[in-house]
C-alpha cells in the first residue's frame, strides 16, 4: 500500500507540473499532461527504470479507464438534444467525412507506401481514423466553447466520427457472438429507462442523502462498462451514449455538474493522459522517423483535405473554418483503444503498434496546438462574466 501511495503522489505531482506549464503558455493542459507523460518515459527509459512509472499497474490502469470513461460521459451530456437535432446535417456530414477520410488515406499509406499487410493496414486505417472525444471536450472546458452551438456542433461530430471508428473495429476485425448481441441488448434496455429511474431516484433521495446522483450515474457508467469489456467491446463505448441519454438531466444542475467535472479532471484524467504519454517511446520514434512521419502526415493531411471543404459549407469565417478542422484531425481514446485491440489480436506487430500509437499521440498534440494558437475563434469565447467559476474549479456546495 505504501508504494501505491508514493507512485499516486508521483504521478499527481506530475499533474499538478502539468497545470502550472499550461497556465503559463495558455494551452490546452491534456496535451501538456501527454507530453510530460513522454518526457516522463523518456527520463525513467534513461535510468533503466521504465517499470518505476508503473504504467501498466491494474490500479493505475483502472484509474486511467475510470477517467476516459467519466470524461466522455461528460462529452456526451454537452450535447443537449434540440443542438444536435438542429445541427444534424453538419454533424452528420463532418463526422462521416471525419472516418472515411482518414480511414481510407491511411489505410493506402500504410499498404502501398510502407509496405504493411492488408490486415495491419486496415487496422491502421481505423486506428487514425478518429477524431479524439477527450482532448476534443478538454479544450472545450478550459475555452468555454462547451457552451457556444460552435463548440456543441464540433462535439456532435467527434462523436458521428468515432462512432464510424467504433462499427469499423467491430465489423472488420471484432467477432459478432452471443455476448454482442447481449450488451447491445442490455445497453437499449437500460438506456430506455435510465431518464425515468434516475429523474426519479433524483427526486425521492437527491437532497437527502450525499452525493446519490453522482454514485448512481458512475454505478451505470461501470455497469454496462463491465458488461462492454465482458463482449469483447470497450468501457468508454456506452458512456458517450449515457452522456446523450442524461444530457437534459445534467444541464438542470450546473452546480452537480461541476463537481463531477472536478473530480473527474482533478483527479482521474490526469492519469489516463499522462499514462497515454508514457507509452510513446523516443528511441523508437528516433530510430524510423520516417515511419512516423509518413502515418503522421497521412492522418492529419488526410483529416484535412477531406473536412476542410465541407466544414465550409456550415462555418464562413476563416478561423472558425481551421479551429473546427483541425480539432476534428486529433486522435487519442479511440485511436489507442484500436491500435491495442490490433496488437492484442496479432493483427499489427509491437512495432507497428509503437508507431500507431505515438502518430496518434502526436496527432493529439499538434492540431490542437496550432488551433489554439494561430486559430482560437476569439469572437466566440463567452464573455468574463458569463462564466461564475472557471469550468476545473472547486464548487464547494452540499449536495443538499
Amino acid at each position: 500500500m505504501e508504494q501505491i501511495f508514493m507512485l499516486a503522489s508521483l504521478w499527481l505531482g506530475l499533474a499538478v507540473l502539468s497545470a502550472i506549464i499550461a497556465y503559463h503558455l495558455r494551452i490546452s493542459i491534456a496535451l501538456v499532461e501527454i507530453c510530460v507523460g513522454i518526457i516522463a518515459a523518456a527520463v525513467a527509459a534513461a535510468f533503466g527504470k521504465v517499470e518505476a512509472l508503473g504504467s501498466d499497474q491494474e490500479w493505475l490502469r483502472f484509474l486511467a479507464s475510470s477517467g476516459a470513461v467519466l470524461l466522455t460521459f461528460l462529452a456526451g451530456a454537452e450535447l443537449e438534444r434540440d443542438v444536435m437535432q438542429k445541427k444534424l446535417k453538419e454533424v452528420t456530414v463532418v463526422g462521416l467525412v471525419g472516418f472515411f477520410a482518414p480511414f481510407l488515406g491511411c489505410t493506402a499509406v500504410a499498404y502501398y507506401l510502407l509496405g504493411w499487410n492488408w490486415q495491419a493496414s486496415l487496422l491502421a486505417g481505423v486506428a487514425l481514423s478518429t477524431t479524439s472525444m477527450a482532448v476534443v471536450y478538454a479544450v472545450m472546458l478550459e475555452t468555454g466553447l462547451n457552451k457556444t452551438e460552435f463548440g456543441k456542433g464540433i462535439l456532435g461530430a467527434c462523436f458521428v466520427n468515432d462512432l464510424g471508428t467504433v462499427i469499423a473495429l467491430g465489423l472488420l476485425f471484432a467477432p459478432f457472438t452471443y455476448r454482442t448481441v447481449i450488451f447491445i441488448a442490455v445497453t437499449a434496455v437500460v438506456l430506455f429507462l435510465l431518464p425515468f429511474l434516475t429523474r426519479w431516484l433524483t427526486r425521492i433521495y437527491a437532497y437527502r442523502t450525499a452525493a446519490i446522483r453522482t454514485k448512481w450515474v458512475i454505478f451505470i457508467l461501470f455497469g454496462l462498462g463491465a458488461l462492454a469489456l465482458w463482449s469483447g467491446s470497450e468501457a468508454v463505448l456506452p458512456a458517450y451514449l449515457i452522456g446523450m441519454v442524461l444530457a437534459e438531466f445534467s444541464n438542470g444542475d450546473t452546480f452537480w455538474l461541476r463537481r463531477l467535472r472536478t473530480l473527474t479532471v482533478g483527479f482521474l484524467t490526469p492519469f489516463y493522459f499522462i499514462r497515454a504519454g508514457t507509452f510513446v517511446s523516443l528511441s523508437a520514434l528516433i530510430a524510423a522517423p520516417l515511419v512516423f512521419l509518413v502515418l503522421l502526415a497521412g492522418k492529419v493531411l488526410s483529416k484535412i483535405f477531406g473536412l476542410y471543404p465541407f466544414i465550409g459549407l456550415f462555418r464562413r469565417e476563416r478561423n472558425e473554418r481551421w479551429y473546427y478542422t483541425l480539432l476534428m484531425s486529433t486522435g487519442l481514446t479511440f485511436g489507442t483503444i484500436s491500435a491495442l485491440y490490433g496488437y492484442s489480436h496479432g493483427i499489427v506487430t509491437q512495432e507497428q503498434y509503437s508507431f500507431l500509437v505515438a502518430v496518434v499521440i502526436a496527432s493529439a498534440v499538434v492540431p490542437t496546438l496550432i488551433a489554439g494558437l494561430a486559430f482560437l475563434p476569439q469572437h466566440l469565447l463567452p464573455e468574463p462574466g458569463e462564466q461564475v467559476k472557471p469550468p476545473y474549479e472547486e464548487d464547494l456546495r452540499e449536495e443538499g
